[in-house]
């Protein structure tokens, strides 16, 4: 395998048809504090689109995954619901608003969470390594995993260079949150890397571990998750690190690690408070690394926890350059934020690492519920001979780009109410574009509908 063709592929998840703001995510604040507002799912997917588009023409490699079907209509019916579709979503909007609300979010559109990826040069039978994310800990997001494992095996579909692990149990022992709670560090993308696995509890403790956890929201994530996603792809103990997210970060909104520290190629860019044990966690990265760490560390003193979270600083892209420099996509509200722009400009930026450009981005449709740049991607290493591998048109290009704008424009409504997703007219909508949306990314039936 050619080192060098190994690049990171993006691949960000489209804002659904029934992006709305219900404020469901318990702990998110961001979710919590715009639970109410009347959406835009139009503007939230052309926003998305652009920000792929403006990184594809910087020379970076983005891929797209469709979003799922909502309003999940069989979740509805197994709940107890029964009769038409019309009949169900009514019943639902009278008796349970809050469980219609659930089946009709788009969060999958935040594809971090869509599981956890191992590139071939890491495992032991060089291939690719796939676990979908079981996202037990809301309902919510619990109806996304089985759609998404469809996605990945239709997508990634040959087996000689794909492998795909089936989902983890979905009980609060084995919570898994996906790659929002993983860093691959590494050299260069064609180099063995180490894992970075994050957690906020332990399931399987000595009875004394509660004492290091949350107390205000829940720790989404557990070691016996991240041990178990090691396992499953093969990474042995010189691969691995796992590593306590701090309690107090948990409770002041940082729900995932993603939203507290992002990791790319050498660099880890975290915020002081992310790790309840710093100094372990980056003594052990530096003894298992073929290659010297740089740790990019902001104290509380330049960036409160309330400015992280408001910001998402570092829920932000971290992406190499060819020139092996790395550029920082934030989103919007960086600007917004005095000291956390000065942090970017005075001490990021001129810091001595090899961070030296910074793209803001507008996602607010994303931010308000509580998801930055970082949020909507995946990160997928593949050698060139896996990204020839891949089945249908899922890296954009500007044909795609344009297709992809077109469908919005043609299928996405640009108003969206708690009150409208009781309208069985917006379930019909929503079927017609995903159907129509499988056929112009040619991956086939994925969907429930589609499969009968």
């Amino acid at each position: 395998m050619n080192v060098n063709s190994i690049r990171e592929v993006n691949f960000d998840g489209l804002v659904g048809l029934t992006h709305n703001y219900s404020g469901l995510a318990h702990g998110n604040v961001a979710s919590m504090s715009h639970g109410g507002l009347v959406s835009n799912p139009k503007e939230g997917a052309l926003q998305g689109l652009a920000k792929m588009k403006s990184l594809m023409d910087a020379g970076y490699t983005q891929g797209v995954l469709p979003p799922q079907q909502r309003p999940d209509l069989g979740a509805l019916r197994d709940l107890g619901f029964s009769g038409s579709n019309s009949e169900i979503l009514a019943q639902a909007a009278k008796q349970a608003p809050q469980l219609l609300r659930a089946v009709c979010s788009a969060s999958s559109m935040w594809t971090a969470n869509a599981g956890t990826i191992t590139p071939s040069v890491d495992a032991p039978d060089g291939r690719v390594h796939f676990t979908p994310a079981n996202l037990q800990s809301s309902f919510h997001r619990y109806l996304e995993p089985k759609t998404t494992g469809r996605v990945l095996q239709a997508m990634f579909r040959d087996e000689q260079h794909f492998a795909h692990h089936p989902v983890l149990p979905a009980t609060p022992a084995f919570s898994d949150e996906g790659a929002a709670n993983h860093t691959r560090l590494c050299g260069e993308y064609g180099e063995p890397g180490v894992h970075l696995f994050v957690y906020g509890r332990q399931a399987f403790g000595d009875g004394r571990s509660g004492e290091r956890e949350p107390k205000r929201y829940p720790a989404r994530q557990t070691l016996e998750a991240s041990q178990a996603v090691a396992r499953q792809h093969g990474l042995s103990e010189a691969q691995t690190v796992f590593a306590q997210q701090h309690p107090e970060a948990i409770d002041a909104g940082v729900f995932h690690n993603d939203v507290i520290a992002v990791g790319n190629g050498p660099v880890l860019l975290y915020h002081e408070m992310a790790f309840l044990d710093e100094e372990r966690t980056l003594d052990e990265l530096r003894a298992k690394m073929s290659t010297p760490l740089i740790p990019v560390r902001v104290p509380v003193e330049a960036v409160s926890m309330e400015d992280a979270v408001a910001s998402y600083l570092f829920n932000s892209q971290l992406l190499s350059n060819p020139d092996g420099t790395m550029t920082l996509v934030v989103p919007s509200e960086c600007q917004e934020r005095e000291a956390v722009w000065h942090t970017i400009q005075n001490f990021i930026l001129a810091g001595n690492n090899p961070i030296g450009e910074v793209i803001v981005k507008d996602v607010k449709q994303s931010m308000r519920n509580g998801g930055g740049p970082a949020c909507l991607r995946l990160r997928v290493v593949l050698s060139e001979a896996e990204r020839d591998a891949l089945t249908g048109r899922v890296l954009l290009n500007d044909a795609l780009y344009d297709d992809l704008t077109a469908w919005v424009s043609r299928h996405y409504r640009d108003c969206l109410t708690s009150e409208d997703l009781a309208d069985p007219q917006l379930a019909t909508e929503v079927l017609t574009a995903l159907d129509e949306l499988t056929q112009l990314l040619q991956i086939g039936s994925v969907y429930p509908f589609q499969l009968g």
